[in-house]
C-alpha cells in the first residue's frame, strides 16, 4: 500500500511551461494579490469610518503583513541553501532565522486577523456589520498568499 501511486502518470500540460516568463508571471500574480489585499481593507475603512463599526488598530495585522512579505522575499534561496551567501551577520544560519521570523510574523497576522473576524464580527450577540472583519481577513490572506507566490513562484536560474 505504500507505493500505491508511483505507477500513476499524469499528463504534463503544455500550457502551463512558462519558460523565461515564470518571474514576470510570479510577480504580476504576486502584486495582484497584495494590491487586492490592501484595496479590500482600504475599501472596509472608508465605508464603515465609525470606531464602534470598524477599529482603525486592525490595520496593525495588514501592517505586520507587509513586514512578512518584505522579510520572506528578502533572502534568496540560494542564501538559504548557503550557496551564494556565507559571510555576514551569522551566515547561513541568520538568513534562515530572517525567514523563520518573516514566516511566523506572517502567520501571526493571519491568526490576528482571524480572532478579529470571529471574536468582533462573528460571536458577539450584537455584532457590528461583518464587512469590515471578512475583509481585514482577506488582506492578510492575500497578502500572506502573495508572498508565497513571490518567493516560491519564481526561479534564481532566470536573475541572470
Amino acid at each position: 500500500m505504500s507505493g500505491f501511486l508511483d505507477n500513476c502518470q499524469c499528463s504534463r500540460c503544455d500550457c502551463i511551461e512558462l519558460g523565461e516568463r515564470r518571474n514576470a508571471v510570479a510577480a504580476v500574480a504576486s502584486g495582484i494579490l497584495f494590491f487586492t489585499g490592501w484595496w479590500l481593507v482600504i475599501d472596509a475603512a472608508t465605508m464603515y469610518q465609525n470606531q464602534a463599526d470598524f477599529n482603525h488598530a486592525y490595520h496593525t495585522c495588514g501592517v505586520i503583513a507587509t513586514l512578512a512579505f518584505f522579510m520572506i522575499n528578502s533572502v534568496s534561496n540560494g542564501q538559504i541553501r548557503g550557496e551564494s551567501y556565507t559571510t555576514g551577520c551569522m551566515g547561513q544560519t541568520g538568513a534562515r532565522i530572517w525567514l523563520f521570523l518573516g514566516f511566523l510574523l506572517g502567520f501571526g497576522a493571519l491568526i490576528a486577523a482571524s480572532w478579529i473576524l470571529f471574536g468582533f464580527y462573528v460571536v458577539p450577540p450584537n455584532p457590528p456589520p461583518q464587512w469590515p472583519g471578512i475583509a481585514v481577513f482577506l488582506q492578510n490572506a492575500l497578502i500572506f498568499f502573495s508572498a508565497l507566490v513571490f518567493k516560491f513562484g519564481r526561479t534564481e536560474d532566470l536573475w541572470g
